[in-house]
């Protein structure tokens, strides 16, 4: 039987900004200690850049989903789950329950992806109630110690650098076939498909975990660009006459169906089925390359702050606990799943700091229950910090308020947008100038809120711990130099500088990686604080090192370049070394 449950129909009331900022200690008790399996395991398969509209279960007719489609049919479906408008803030708020913009996590390149060390993940929490821990594929919250999966809780660690494989923190040349991966903090080269890759690592964790309870974060980065997909996936897209990009896509989400089977499978095999919660969702919107792309009825895509950039498939299967299907239509977001997650897992957590998501099992085992209103913030643009309006939504459930106009350019001035989602799903009819004082009203709500996310630590760079035995060398990428300028070649700007930390004195060695030859000889610098080093190059040089450089205990910014001929070019990467440390790549 199929229960579909709606919020319910009474008077619209504007709500206030609900986040208990000044909660120091927050413990979540077990609300499932009837339970008769013990913790339960967890899986999350999160896919990248897939939007709402990319299954059969939502009305799909091109694209082949049977596993997902099935899965879907036997879980609880939130319809309208909310995920922020580009990845790396979605992965933050995922994993701590807490608004992106309080993680420090703001942008998804640049050194706007890095999550503060001090934020207490899923992965921690469940640590602590002696789950053992995995990840498989894109993490995007922070390459250098101490923000790495491995330094916030996972103990089995499988990923690609960065944002995603062939972008610049990544090996050159690297590619979604035989990809070389970052295996517990050591460079590997495998063979295979990427996310095939990922699938059989889960897979062998999950078999020498099965006899206690596991936590598998499968976060694939398919199927997001580059479109490197096997042609027998692709090839049947293309022969029903879609287009090259999206046959490419679709043939990526037939390679997840089939992965998400096989863990499926692995459950039944195993007898873990039963009691283990397993997620299917997206990290946000597509990346719309045609029109020949099914998009559920919705507006927008990735970067957007409509619909379809921000709504993301969330299906939920517990059979241990939830006995039937459900569809919920009250809205749920991605930082609702640290906190339901920890609530179904028979244990006391003591958490830093409070949730700004909710424990959905009572609205899931209760048709009854008590569902509070709540207002739901989403933002994103370039950039360290958050400005205010540029690029944002406030979502009640029934009136949704936004500003999109602006997204790419900050100087534009703001347009607000109301819609009524109830009666206007698509977000056709800008009803603002009809109903101004609740466009008004949700207006000032957003900006409390933002002051609020604001104020939580603001928005500090995020420094590279350098001298660490954890992590030894270190190795800078352009994933994280911050300042203005192209990403991914050669250019330099006098703004672009690495944030580090650099833990005590001492002598250390620092490699500069260029992206081509040089074609003259010339002068390297290095400036690290109110220091500069130098060492000539020569004609050919691929690379340059010194050897020996003397650096005190601090905070700094590196800056790095080469200068011929008066003309600067930046490197690929930057790797420090401490040699009074023993080389430490974990």
């Amino acid at each position: 039987m199929n229960q579909s449950r709606t919020t319910s129909s009474e008077p619209f009331v504007l709500s206030n900004v609900a986040i208990v900022a000044s909660l120091i200690l927050y413990v979540i008790s077990a609300a499932l200690s009837q339970a008769s399996g013990g913790s339960p395991n967890i899986i999350i398969l999160l896919t990248d850049d897939q939007g709402y509209g990319d299954l059969g279960y939502h009305g799909n007719t091109d694209v082949k989903t049977p596993t997902i489609d099935r899965f879907a049919q036997e879980s609880v479906v939130f319809e309208r789950f909310y995920v922020s408008p580009v990845c790396a803030p979605t992965r933050a708020s995922l994993l701590t329950g807490r608004y992106n913009y309080r993680t420090g996590v703001t942008d998804t390149w640049k050194g706007g992806a890095i999550m503060h060390q001090d934020e207490y993940t899923l992965a921690e929490a469940l640590s602590t109630a002696g789950y053992a821990t995995g990840l498989f594929g894109k993490w995007h919250l922070g390459d250098n110690y101490p923000y790495r999966p491995q330094d916030q809780g996972f103990k089995k660690v499988l990923m690609h650098p960065g944002g995603g494989i062939g972008q610049p923190s990544d090996v050159p040349g690297n590619s979604y076939f035989d990809p070389t991966l970052l295996e517990d903090g050591v460079d590997k080269k495998f063979s295979g498909y990427c996310m095939d890759v990922y699938t059989d690592a889960a897979l062998k964790f999950i078999e020498a975990n099965r006899e206690s309870p596991f936590f598998v974060y499968l976060a694939t980065n398919t199927p997001h660009t580059p479109l490197q997909v096997p042609h027998t996936y692709e090839a049947p897209y293309l022969a029903a006459g879609l287009p090259e990009e999206t046959s490419k896509i679709y043939g990526m989400i037939s390679n997840i169906d089939d992965n998400f089977k096989r863990v499926l499978d692995k459950l039944d095999a195993l007898s873990l089925s039963n009691n283990t919660i397993v997620i299917f969702m997206s990290d946000n919107g597509p990346k719309i390359f045609s029109e020949r792309r099914h998009r559920a009825g919705l507006r927008g895509e990735k970067t957007d702050v409509y619909e379809g950039g921000i709504r993301s498939p969330f299906f939920m299967r517990w059979p241990e606990r939830f006995k039937q299907s459900e569809t919920i239509d009250i809205k749920a977001a991605h930082i609702d799943i640290m906190p339901t997650l920890l609530a179904a897992t028979q244990h006391q957590y003591a958490l830093p700091a409070a949730f700004d998501g909710r424990n959905l099992l009572p609205l899931i085992e209760d048709p009854d229950a008590i569902w509070a209103e709540r207002t739901l913030y989403f933002q994103w643009h370039r950039g360290y910090e958050p400005n205010k309006f540029q690029n944002f939504t406030a979502i009640e459930s029934r009136y949704k308020l936004l500003q999109a106009g602006n997204k790419f350019d900050a100087t534009q001035k703001p347009v607000f947008e109301l819609y009524d989602l109830k009666e206007d799903p698509g977000e056709t009819r800008n009803i603002a100038p009809t109903y101004p004082k609740v466009a008004e009203c949700m207006r000032a709500e957003y900006l409390d809120w933002l002051n609020d996310v604001s104020n939580s630590r603001g928005y500090p760079a995020m420094p590279a711990w350098v001298g660490s035995p954890r992590e030894n060398p270190t190795l800078l990428t352009h994933q994280d130099r911050r300042g203005i300028g192209s990403w991914g070649n050669d250019s330099y700007h006098s703004d672009n500088y690495w944030p580090i930390r650099i833990l005590h004195q001492g002598t250390y060695r620092i490699s500069l990686d260029l992206y081509a030859p040089i074609r003259t000889s010339g002068i390297a610098k290095i400036k690290i604080g109110d220091k500069i080093f130098d060492k000539a190059t020569r004609k050919g040089d691929t690379a340059v090192e010194f050897e020996s450089i003397f650096l005190e205990k601090q905070d700094a910014m590196l800056s790095a370049w080469i200068d011929t001929n008066n003309q600067k070019t930046g490197p690929r990467f930057v790797t420090i070394e401490d040699l009074n440390n023993a080389r430490n790549h974990n």
